[in-house]
């Protein structure tokens, strides 16, 4: 999925550290349904707090399940 450019800069800056292209595969399994949520999540509302919110803390929970696959 391309990150959009016509959001408000936190958004763009967040949707981009949900890319997965570039792990493993094994990894992008984990990680690709937290890319499809954010995706999703900023199609679906506008830009403002309660979304950078949303999405930080989704990006939070990507990188714990993603560790916790290194980890196993």
């Amino acid at each position: 999925m391309t990150v959009p450019t016509d959001r408000h800069p936190s958004t763009v800056a967040l949707l981009r550290y949900m890319e997965c292209d570039h792990l493993p595969e094994r990894l992008q399994r984990i990680s690709r349904p937290c890319h499809d949520l954010a995706h999703a999540m900023v199609e679906a509302l506008p830009d403002g707090p309660e979304l950078t919110a949303g999405l930080r803390k989704l990006l939070e929970a990507k990188d714990c399940f993603v560790r916790q696959a290194l980890n196993a």
